[in-house]
């Protein structure tokens, strides 16, 4: 019947009415599209999209009949859309998953590492116990036998030092004839000196040639051949023409005196007289003898040097005087004394005393309970048993120049005479003493100090960042770095023990030596530190 509905339609506004207990039956039909929007006014709300054609003869509200072909047609064109939204839902699933998957290992390294942050916490804690408990037994046990007998051996050592170090310089200067002359040779070139030998060269020279005695004669005699009037004008010149001669030969006498051959006059016969300053010295008398409580050096071959110079210029009356033996002061009685006795103990011992110092100070170090800080106070100790020789010669130096009168010796040239012949202490002196600060530095920045922490860390970075530069730039020390790595320790051990030989081999270490040697070490150890190459750290190197 036109215009009535289909029976197997449903209506799309009446509810879905089922039998109980009968299962949902889904319409095989695809839906009903949804109206144009210019179709809405005319058609009423539920009402399908006519058919064009079908306009005329189908009344308002008629359904539009279906056919199977158009049904296909719309339900291909809502399956294409849907399987690529499934893929891109599928993919996004996957993303997500794998984001979840990279969450859960990030999550598992972060409980990794505050594991093992706990456990780095834990072990700083019992290493402070550890170090509480240590400190708390050194101070129970600090009364301990250890410490004050360490203490006790570094400082005889200490003391013992600059003895030794005056042994050797008595065995060096009085026993070895070459170390003597390169020690009294530049004492000929010191103004003062010369100045002092020409004093007394002259004044033996003219104390003999008595050149007033000489012109009262000859005046006696111009007066005995009735020339009276010209030897009483003699006799009143006599003391002039004593004085202008006397200037003469001063004059000569310095130009000799300053003269190279006089030098080497000098060292010829400070050689010869070197063996009777040791019998000085030793009681047994020489050349270099005592005279009137003064250990004095015959100037006698010094004379006929200028006795000589003096006849060739023409001075013939000198070559008519009798052998003259002055004579230069060198110690005086009092110091003679100490100087013998101190000589008779220091060259029995100028062996021992080096040797027994060393072993007392290494003894000490290594009985102590901390052999770093033994090492430390042992060479400051050192270094200040070096600063008081260094007074103690101070000291003696101006009793020593007290003790000479000017008459005998100018006190400047007693302060030359003394200043040489201890040049070479002082040296000795000033060596030691950098020898011991930079021991004790040394043992100071290799300690567990804040500062020499922070010290070694920085110097640490520092290489660490070169080594770095140089491998960003392809400069690697490859197997090299590797092995001076491993042997690290040995290779420091062999640099120390290499600057060590080098100094205790040279002839005369200066402090200036030693300063070079430390520079020397600083830099072999900067090279072991630099080529040593760590190996990469395995939690590094397993990271994605």
């Amino acid at each position: 019947m036109a215009g009535a509905p289909d029976s197997e339609t449903p209506d799309p506004g009446a509810p879905d009415t089922e039998t109980p207990g009968t299962p949902k039956r889904r319409s095989s039909r695809p839906r009903t599209p949804k109206p144009q929007p210019q179709a809405a006014a005319s058609a009423g709300p539920g009402t399908p999209k006519p058919d064009p054609q079908a306009a005329a003869s189908a009344g308002p509200g008629t359904p539009e009949p279906e056919t199977p072909a158009a049904g296909a047609a719309d339900l291909g064109r809502d399956e294409g859309p849907g399987e690529d939204e499934r893929a891109e839902l599928a993919r996004l699933r996957t993303e997500v998953a794998d984001l979840r998957g990279r969450d859960a290992e990030l999550r598992d390294q972060e409980a990794r590492l505050h594991s093992q942050e706990t456990q780095l916490r834990t072990r700083e804690a019992e290493l402070r116990g550890q170090e509480a408990a240590v400190a708390a037994r050194g101070r129970r046990h600090r009364m301990s036998w250890r410490t004050p007998v360490a203490s006790v051996l570094i400082v005889i050592g200490c003391v013992l030092a600059p003895i030794s170090v005056v042994g050797v310089w008595t065995a060096n200067q009085v026993s070895d004839t070459n170390r003597y002359l390169e020690n009294m040779a530049p004492l000929i070139h010191e103004p003062t000196v010369q100045n002092a030998l020409t004093d007394k060269v002259t004044v033996a020279i003219t104390s003999r040639l008595n050149v007033v005695g000489l012109t009262n004669q000859a005046a006696d005699l111009l007066d005995s051949k009735g020339l009276s009037r010209v030897a009483t004008l003699l006799k009143t010149f006599g003391p002039s023409l004593a004085s202008a001669v006397a200037g003469y030969i001063h004059t000569q006498v310095h130009k000799i005196v300053t003269s190279p051959q006089f030098a080497n006059t000098w060292t010829q016969v400070n050689k010869t007289a070197h063996q009777t300053l040791v019998q000085a010295l030793s009681g047994q008398g020489g050349a270099i003898t005592v005279s009137n409580g003064n250990v004095v050096i015959d100037l006698a071959p010094f004379v006929a040097i200028v006795k000589q110079a003096l006849v060739a210029r023409g001075f013939s009356l000198v070559d008519k005087l009798p052998p003259i033996h002055p004579t230069l002061t060198l110690f005086t009685s009092k110091t003679l004394v100490h100087a013998q006795t101190l000589y008779r103990l220091i060259n029995d011992l100028k062996i021992v005393l080096p040797i027994l110092c060393l072993l007392l100070i290494a003894a000490g170090v290594y009985i102590a309970r901390s052999h770093r800080r033994a090492l430390i106070g042992a060479g400051l100790g050192f270094a200040a048993s070096m600063l008081v020789l260094a007074l103690g010669l101070l000291i003696f130096r101006g009793i020593y120049l007290n003790s000479v009168p000017n008459s005998v010796l100018p006190s400047d040239a007693a302060a030359v005479i003394f200043d040489t012949l201890v040049r070479f202490i002082r040296s000795a002196l000033r060596t030691l003493l950098v020898v011991g600060l930079v021991v004790a530095i040394g043992a100071f920045f290799s300690g567990p100090s804040v500062t020499a922490v922070k010290a070694r860390g920085a110097v640490k970075s520092g290489f660490d960042w070169i080594r770095g530069a140089g491998e960003r730039r392809g400069v690697s020390t490859g197997p090299v770095g590797r092995w001076t790595y491993r042997y690290r320790q040995a290779l420091r051990i062999g640099a120390v023990f290499l600057v060590a030989l080098i100094f205790v081999f040279w002839g005369r270490p200066t402090a200036v030596v030693v300063i070079w040697l430390t520079v020397l070490l600083l830099v072999l150890l900067g090279l072991i530190e630099l080529i040593g190459r760590p190996p990469a750290r395995p939690e590094v190197a397993s990271q994605p």
